[in-house]
């Protein structure tokens, strides 16, 4: 589901049209349904997705860090289905055993009138991407991580994928609503508190309650973001979060603000 909003976002803002939004999405999902299936033995473990908008393309890679899908002759039926689907629907697809990594499907789609995302300058992409918000390992079990570039793809992203999870973790409609207010929110008012193309967004969720955190912001922004400041969103951020924090990242001046909402029953 989640999976499924992402590229719902990223079509909106690269243009696919309903046809390729719908070859893509549902290759995608055979995808990661095979991870889901075949490549924890009903354990939980993480599942990587990326997504590169080209000029008249669309790359997906889906990567596991487990057993993957069994080889060729061991497959179940279930996931040659799944495979059947996605070299139907996919240009090109290849899948790949890495060595002390998993399995990973990559899947090329032609999408003729997609409107590439503007590319980045040379000085963006000498920049590394930002670091994870929590140390490698640390996530819970119900995280996600993003990364995003340029970053204001994440706009597109952001609000269906909280809501989503919203309604996943037993959220109120009404609560529901002020996430997406908060989405709204932060999409009129961060782009201009980052730093650099990327955009790291991570998310947690536990039953009615939710935290999403947003990284690398320049320094004193995220503070100016949750204050009542000229341009900020001190009052709606009191208002509709339950708390609110600002950390810095690593040795750097860079911050990442992290806003918790839970829905009290």
């Amino acid at each position: 589901m989640l999976v499924r909003q992402m590229l719902a976002g990223v079509a909106e803002a690269v243009e696919l049209d309903a046809n390729e939004l719908n070859d893509i999405s549902t290759a995608v999902t055979e995808a990661c349904n095979n991870v889901v299936l075949h490549a924890y033995a009903g354990a939980e473990g993480p599942l990587e997705v990326e997504l590169y908008a080209l000029p008249g393309t669309v790359e997906v890679v889906v990567r596991d860090h487990g057993g993957g899908i069994p080889a060729a002759g061991a497959a179940s039926e279930q996931a040659g289905i799944g495979l059947s689907v996605i070299q139907t629907l996919a240009e090109r697809s290849d899948f790949r055993v890495v060595k002390d990594i998993g399995t990973e499907v990559w899947m090329t789609f032609g999408a003729p009138q997609a409107r590439a995302p503007a590319p980045l300058s040379d000085d963006e992409l000498k920049q590394p991407a930002p670091v994870a918000s929590q140390p490698a390992g640390s996530e819970p079990a119900g995280a996600i991580e993003i990364t995003v570039a340029p970053a204001p793809l994440a706009w597109a992203i952001l609000p269906r994928l909280l809501s989503a999870l919203a309604a996943r973790a037993h959220f109120r409609t009404d609560r529901i609503a002020d996430i997406q207010l908060v989405a709204d929110a932060l999409t009129a008012q961060v782009p201009a508190s980052i730093r650099g193309s990327h955009l790291s967004i991570g998310i947690s969720v536990e039953p009615r309650d939710l935290e999403l955190r947003i990284a690398p912001l320049l320094a004193g922004h995220a503070k100016d973001l949750i204050v009542d400041s000229a341009g900020g969103l001190g009052p709606l951020i009191g208002k509709l979060t339950t708390s609110q924090r600002v950390a810095t990242l690593g040795s750097s001046d860079d911050e990442m603000l992290a806003l918790r909402l839970h829905d009290r029953r």
